[in-house]
């Protein structure tokens, strides 16, 4: 199972970034969770296929239309599946 773990910065609270993530991570199949940071960026992580995870990455790049993305760092992962569905946390 591949995974991602990401971590996205800019002006992405308050915008409705985490559920931008959460609807299209589900669209494409994928497992997780999204929250936002205390330092105001956004974190996540999601497990799947690795084309749709490719996908979803760029999806976060442009995030909705009220966001302004500067940066999205990731770390991939192989690992046993850990998720169900794809949850907003906190």
């Amino acid at each position: 199972m591949h995974r991602v773990h990401a971590v996205v910065r800019g002006r992405v609270q308050g915008v409705g970034f985490r559920y931008f993530a959460r609807r299209r991570a589900l669209a494409l199949g994928l497992t997780g969770w999204v929250r936002n940071r205390h330092d105001g960026g956004v974190e996540l992580e999601a497990e799947g296929d690795r084309v749709a995870l490719e996908a979803f990455l760029e999806a976060l790049h442009q995030g909705p239309s009220a966001s302004r993305v500067s940066s999205v760092d990731a770390d991939w992962r192989d690992e046993p599946p850990r998720h169900r569905g794809f949850e907003i946390e906190g």
